[in-house]
């Protein structure tokens, strides 16, 4: 493809790449022949795009991301794999993500106006949400999900298979090796949940009362009474018509390969 308005006669476009209107390409950028650029997309310099990856409208990307590139999975053996970013993202220095593979449903799924900040990592076949926030070096790995508004704080390192709920907020240098529920803040190494995210819950707008009553719903879950199941169904019973808590009965109750991150104090999940 030859360089054209906005994309700089360094940067390599291959044939088969699909632009939208207003894409900017700066200097010594690479765009593989399965790309989709939304709209508006900016790759500012020095960055590759391969595989078969879609971009969404005015996301920009930074120097030295490399996005699409077949995924870091010994058991790959070069499947056809996804890899899709949404609209209104920013991709900052050193950022890897990478496609899906045949053991994960074959894509990488990222949402809408998501910030990641250098040099962090989303791993092959995971689904992170709408308004996620890495940090500078967070490493995702392999077939986590990350939920809408939660935020990783720098070096936070997320095991394989691991969810973080909705709203949730991951300390920095923290190693989550288990599930974060939806509004908890998990610290530490390894991580434990050391309450709800309170300023995350502020930030967003949530009513004094939602957040106390989220506050009642979390010292009776991690209460030392009965086992955590048990506890689940008192507070499903309680609080039925609260949204924010059937979130986190929702999330519990589906479970995952991970156990559910629970406090220092409290008992483990069965």
């Amino acid at each position: 493809m030859s360089a054209g308005p906005g994309i700089h006669p360094s940067a390599v476009i291959e044939d088969g790449a699909t632009l939208g209107e207003g894409v900017r390409i700066g200097p010594f950028c690479h765009v593989g022949p399965g790309v989709t650029l939304g709209a508006g997309c900016e790759l500012v310099s020095h960055v590759v795009v391969a595989g078969r990856t879609t971009i969404g409208p005015r996301t920009r990307l930074y120097p030295f991301a490399s996005i699409g590139h077949p995924p870091q999975d010994l058991k790959f053996k070069g499947e056809d794999s996804t890899l899709t970013i949404g609209a209104d993202c920013l991709i900052r220095e050193g950022v890897t993500m990478n496609p899906g593979t045949a053991g994960g449903g074959l894509e990488t799924t990222v949402g809408d106006n998501c910030t990641f900040l250098a040099n962090s990592h989303v791993g092959h076949d995971c689904r992170v949400g709408d308004g996620v926030v890495f940090s500078n070096n967070v490493m995702l790995a392999g077939h986590c999900s990350v939920g809408d508004y939660a935020i990783l704080g720098g070096g936070a390192a997320v095991i394989q298979f691991a969810r973080v709920g909705a709203h949730a907020f991951v300390g920095g240098l923290s190693g989550l090796e288990n599930d974060c529920i939806p509004y908890g803040m998990a610290l530490g190494n390894r991580a434990y949940l050391s309450g709800l995210n309170i300023i995350g819950l502020q930030r967003r707008g949530f009513a004094r009362e939602d957040i106390h009553a989220l506050r009642r719903a979390y010292r009776l879950l991690f209460a030392n009474e009965g086992t955590l199941m048990e506890r689940v169904e008192d507070v499903a019973s309680e609080f039925e018509h609260h949204r924010a808590v059937a979130e986190i009965i929702a999330f519990i109750r589906v479970g995952g390969k991970r156990s559910i991150c629970t406090p220092r104090e409290a008992p483990g999940a069965p």
